[in-house]
């Protein structure tokens, strides 16, 4: 089944797309009387997603039936500059009642393996399961121009097999310890929506678009419900043909 792709004119636009459609599936779930499980990405287009949820009315977003959990996260402090914890925290938990105890991160500072059989834990009691698998409502995703996505990195494809929720990776240029969900849940999602925006990002978007290019880690996000979806904008979606 082909993925859903959506373009909007720059990245404000792009994040515009992406909260209409997730406030579409938390009413769904609202409506149904159903909690909402989502896992998000950091990045400077998310960064813009968040800016723009936590300038919506309180009462118009379902805060107190979402759970946020975290696709990945690089193991530093929730203060440092590079965590994607305290990125969301800064723009958007600082302006939103939202349940403390719907907020689950990924506690970088902690010890890695420690952190990684605490955090599936923590999915695994929390999100619900289906087959024998952790299901998220929504996965959001973004690409590198190598092809990784979540801290799956093409050296580390391994990762997309794992039977593991939760793995530690390694970023191959600089050395930083991450912890990253797994192919297994990112796969098991309801839905995926990958996000990519910029000129330079069309490159390794046709790779794996029009190409289907195995060994990038995108590639293999193929969830088993079929609903995949890309936000992008108009320089990154440059001759996709999808």
């Amino acid at each position: 089944m082909k993925p859903d792709i959506l373009t909007g004119k720059n990245p404000a636009s792009v994040a515009d797309l992406l909260v209409s459609h997730f406030l579409m599936l938390a009413e769904k779930n609202r409506a149904a009387g159903k909690n909402f499980y989502v896992a998000v990405s950091g990045g400077s287009t998310p960064r813009l997603f968040f800016e723009q949820l936590g300038s919506i009315p309180q009462d118009d977003i379902p805060w107190k039936i979402i759970h946020i959990f975290w696709v990945d996260e690089r193991c530093v402090a929730p203060e440092d500059k590079d965590s994607n914890y305290g990125m969301v925290k800064e723009v958007l938990f600082t302006k939103i009642n939202i349940p403390e105890g719907n907020i689950h991160r990924i506690r970088g500072e902690e010890e890695p393996e420690a952190e990684c059989i605490r955090y599936a834990d923590d999915l695994y009691r929390t999100v619900p399961q289906s087959g024998g698998k952790t299901v998220f409502d929504l996965v959001i995703l973004g690409i590198g121009e190598d092809g990784h996505t979540a801290s799956i990195f093409p050296d580390q494809m391994a990762l997309l097999q794992s039977s593991r929720l939760c793995e530690m990776a390694r970023h191959p240029q600089t050395g930083q310890v991450r912890i990253t969900l797994t192919g297994l849940v990112i796969n098991a999602a309801k839905h995926v929506y990958f996000v990519a925006t910029g000129k330079s990002k069309s490159r390794i978007l046709r790779s794996v678009l029009n190409e289907n290019k195995r060994f990038y880690p995108a590639t293999h996000i193929a969830p088993a419900s079929g609903k995949l979806s890309w936000f992008l904008d108009e320089d990154s979606s440059q001759g996709i043909r999808v």
